[in-house]
């Protein structure tokens, strides 16, 4: 069993807000993203959401994350495309890298919640007759590239220019910042194949086995053994759900097991008509937490690591697991803030009576 070397810590927010008051919810998500920067993570990521009380345009709200903060990366984990114009979400993703200096990675998923409701509303005519999975991303990275529209010597004219037509502003690099989230074996095929980048979580599609992470792991060797498209070596960011109870209250503590335990049933087989898995919660103490950890062979295959953060937990709450990710799990997966080094060698972790806490 491999040894976790986690170089890379992000995490992953829903950005919940209020019915009644969504300014008091998004601006304490902006001030998390902020948080988290100061902490040292590497990463920020938030959900796109439709319907519901989350964020609806991932973009917007990373623009604003872009002047909050000047260094971490700034994520969503994921984008429907079903619900997308390619060559509109590409301007708005370009404007928002351009903001916040090259910072920006943007994900996508092939699924469509709340399909029935939505699917007339953003679409017209026959929306189910139309190609909103894989084409409709490969369609928002080729203009990502910023390819010239037209012919050679197609020019527009605008206010004191004349240029050749491409998405605007060009973003250089973005197109090499686009990830896939997927669940299933042909997702993940085709992310490699396409040269994008990889997020896998606690959700994988079971393909012929009831265990998850020998589908999680088969799902990484389908990604790993596609062949590419020559772009440079791509990422994977693994995700799980992390809640250490070092910094919380007794009261805190309490709701973080029911929390888990409410949700320990639908880890225990597949789920739905495509025999859905899900990954068991990992709260307890940091200890407990690295037990559990050294005992995923998912999670020893991986140098990026992605905290998923609940859905229904507060501000408060996400600010101590991210304080104690950072302080007392992560350097013991060999991650270090950067510019604090490389540190020096450790013993293996151990997974000996590691049990699920919950």
């Amino acid at each position: 069993m491999s040894t976790p070397q986690i170089t890379s810590l992000a995490f992953l927010t829903p950005g919940n807000f209020a019915d009644d008051d969504p300014y008091t919810g998004l601006e304490e998500t902006l001030q998390l993203f902020a948080y988290g920067e100061r902490l040292g993570y590497d990463g920020a990521w938030i959900r796109q959401r439709h319907l519901e009380h989350g964020v609806g345009s991932a973009a917007v709200f990373l623009a604003a994350a872009g002047q909050r903060t000047a260094r971490i990366e700034l994520g969503t984990a994921v984008i429907p495309i079903g619900y997308e114009n390619p060559f509109r979400l590409a301007e708005d993703l370009a404007l928002a890298d351009v903001l916040s200096r090259g910072r920006l990675q943007a994900g996508f998923s092939t699924g469509m919640p709340h399909a029935e409701l939505l699917g007339d509303v953003v679409h017209d005519g026959d929306w189910r007759s139309l190609d909103l999975s894989y084409g409709r991303i490969a369609r928002v990275v080729d203009h990502l590239r910023g390819d010239y529209l037209g012919d050679p010597d197609t020019v527009i004219h605008s206010p004191g220019n004349v240029q050749r037509p491409r998405l605007q502003p060009h973003a250089p690099g973005l197109v090499d910042r686009v990830w896939h989230g997927a669940s299933s074996l042909r997702s993940a095929r085709w992310a490699g194949e396409n040269g994008l980048n990889l997020l896998t979580g606690n959700i994988v599609a079971g393909e012929g086995g009831d265990d998850f992470t020998t589908a999680q792991a088969a799902l990484l060797d389908a990604y790993r053994s596609a062949p590419g498209d020559g772009r440079p070596a791509a990422r994977v960011a693994l995700g799980r759900v992390i809640v250490p109870t070092d910094g919380a209250d007794a009261a805190t503590r309490a709701r973080y097991r029911a929390y888990a335990a409410s949700r320990h049933e639908r880890t225990l087989a597949p789920q739905g008509p495509r025999g859905t898995l899900f990954a068991p919660d990992l709260v307890g103490t940091a200890e407990q937490i690295l037990e559990r950890l050294a005992a995923d062979p998912v999670v020893g295959t991986v140098s990026e690591l992605r905290l998923e953060l609940p859905y229904e937990f507060r501000r408060a709450d996400y600010e101590q697991i991210l304080h104690d990710v950072r302080h007392l799990v992560a350097p013991e997966l060999g991650w270090r803030p950067a510019g604090e080094g490389v540190p020096a060698p450790r013993a293996p972790l151990t997974s000996a009576g590691a049990e699920h806490v919950r």
